[in-house]
């Protein structure tokens, strides 16, 4: 009997245990395809050594960083990650290059009644076209938004992160 119980859990882990949920591969799909113009497209994890991957400011899993390719021809990452809103967390999408510059940001599942502001696309669009070496200032280069102070600036700690952590792997060799 516990063979069996474990052996449906194990299976269960392996099918379920990584990748993004389907809601979320749905969203970040149809984000993909607008983004880079293609309708056919391969997504595979991108794995950061373990022992580079601690010491980055970002999280880098098997489950949240990605190389996107179509027709055998490298379009440019895909990073999934969460950033803390003011009880909850909301899950976000940004789209690089292959020289590591910003092409979309998305907010993909928000999950709290106010700060949803940051979900617009005028907003995001900050963050378009900058590169591993940019670096974004909450009231400075990123604009505030009544209301949301605590997501925006999370989204803005999230972004300087990701670029820091994306310069360690480029000067890395890594990408």
């Amino acid at each position: 009997m516990k063979i069996k119980q474990f052996s449906l859990l194990l299976i269960a882990f392996v099918l379920f245990g990584f990748g993004l949920s389907a809601k979320l591969q749905k969203k970040v799909d149809k984000v993909i395809k607008s983004t880079y113009q293609v309708e056919e497209f391969s997504f595979d994890a991108k794995i950061i050594p373990v022992e580079i991957g601690k010491d980055l400011p970002s999280k880098f899993d098997e489950d949240n960083f990605f190389e996107i390719k179509s027709s055998n021809k490298f379009l440019g990452y895909a990073y999934v990650s969460k950033a803390p809103s003011k009880t909850a967390e909301y899950d976000y999408l940004v789209l690089l290059d292959p020289n590591l510059i910003i092409l979309q940001t998305k907010v993909l599942i928000y999950r709290e009644e106010y700060g949803g502001e940051i979900s617009s696309k005028r907003w995001l669009r900050q963050f378009t076209g900058k590169t591993k070496g940019d670096e974004f200032r909450y009231g400075d280069n990123i604009d505030a938004i009544a209301g949301a102070t605590i997501s925006v600036r999370s989204m803005t700690n999230a972004m300087n992160d990701l670029m820091k952590s994306l310069k360690i792997l480029n000067e890395k060799g890594i990408l």
